[in-house]
């Protein structure tokens, strides 16, 4: 990894590190204002509401405008929309706030992340780019809401105002105010590449031709079944733990467990990016999922479920690097900021589809028939996963 992927990872954490701090900071002042948990539910999804409608606009601005300037405008609006939380943290401003820092931090992903697959020179490097820059929003989703946390309780205390006051909230505001900022430190002296430029003379394109693609199609399509299988571990692990009668602590400890092992796997990755295949590791992943989201239901103790979580970290956490790989294989140079919106766009849309779905069904089918249903999906899902190919001479 050399220092200019570094500086775009540590840009791409300052960033999303705001959202992620925003994400906890904002319902936990909610909560303490008398607002009900529905109306908390609304400005949790908020924050992924935005990226699903401007996703695609914002993946055709950095094509035709590069790495700087959409990543400029993301940190402004970001910046502003924390600010606005400090300046006047009510409910609606809090809600603004989301949509803001949501919107700006899935804007700036995709212009980083098309940016950093442009410069790649080889399918082997773009593994290996991907791989490091997959690290950073775990990382982020770490110090963001730590950070926020601790100002919330210290700041405010310090203040003389106590622990969990409106002054710690708002020193929390102002800390996810400046992390944006340094997003731009970071980023500011990236060197630009080439602009792509497109044939002429043929017919207008639209984003969802992309669709029309059968390598792309099925890429969005495992992509976003995996992306729900994350989703139904949130979900899903603190209902199965309060029903083993496990404690709050050691349900989040199973959850801790499932980040750091994604985060770990993607580590090891770059190491060993030249004997992966991409098609190999996706359907391998698909089918360790679907092994074990049938057994987590049947698991009784905390340490087994806990070791369950840690296999699906490693399972799950190697399949991003993999998928923006071969998306920037099989897609044309000019329209990648497009790919990746409609990647970014399923994503967040089924992030807030998804849970209410899963809620609707466990009423039904329980707990675990719930891990059952989606692990028979996404194992039947792996043949198509296997159809995956990059472009001839890549693979």
């Amino acid at each position: 990894m050399n220092w200019a992927l570094a500086r775009l990872i540590a840009g791409q954490i300052c960033i999303h590190a705001s959202m992620a701090g925003m994400r906890m900071a904002a319902p936990l002042l909610a909560l303490r204002e008398g607002m009900s948990a529905a109306a908390v539910g609304v400005l949790l999804a908020l924050f992924a509401l935005t990226q699903v409608f401007l996703a695609l606009p914002a993946g055709r601005y950095a094509d035709r405008h590069g790495l700087k300037r959409p990543v400029g405008l993301a940190v402004a609006v970001a910046a502003t929309g924390a600010g606005l939380a400090l300046v006047f943290p009510v409910f609606p401003v809090l809600c603004l706030a989301a949509l803001m820092t949501g919107g700006a931090s899935g804007a700036a992903v995709i212009a980083l992340q098309r940016h950093v697959g442009r410069a790649a020179h080889d399918a082997t490097q773009l593994k290996q780019v991907f791989s490091w820059l997959a690290i950073g929003p775990a990382v982020s989703n770490f110090i963001g809401p730590f950070f926020a946390g601790i100002m919330i309780d210290h700041a405010g205390a310090i203040s003389g105002a106590g622990a969990g006051s409106n002054e710690g909230y708002r020193a929390a505001f102002a800390l996810l105010a400046v992390l944006p900022l340094l997003t731009w430190f970071w980023v500011r002296g990236t060197v630009e590449l080439p602009p792509v430029i497109a044939a002429e003379g043929g017919p207008p394109q639209r984003a969802w031709d992309l669709l029309n693609e059968p390598p792309f199609r099925r890429l969005i399509i495992v992509n976003w079944l995996l992306s729900s299988c994350w989703d139904v571990h949130t979900f899903v692990v603190p209902l199965l733990g309060h029903e083993r009668g496990l404690s709050a602590s050691v349900i989040g400890s199973i959850l801790g467990a499932f980040a750091v092992a994604a985060a770990v796997v993607r580590l090891l990755m770059p190491l060993v990016a030249e004997r992966l295949r991409e098609r190999v590791v996706v359907a391998g992943a698909m089918a360790a999922t679907a092994l074990l989201f049938g057994v987590y239901p049947l698991l009784g103790s905390a340490l087994a479920m806990g070791a369950c979580s840690v296999l699906l970290g490693f399972a799950l956490g190697s399949v991003q690097p993999m998928a923006m790989s071969l998306l920037h294989q099989i897609t044309p140079p000019h329209r990648h900021g497009e790919a990746l919106g409609l990647r970014l766009m399923s994503i967040n849309a089924s992030s807030v589809l998804m849970p209410m779905l899963f809620g609707s069904a466990g009423a039904v089918i329980g707990v675990g028939g719930l891990f059952w249903v989606v692990g028979a999906i996404v194992g039947a899902g792996a043949r198509i996963a296997w159809r995956l190919q990059a472009a001839p001479g890549q693979d």
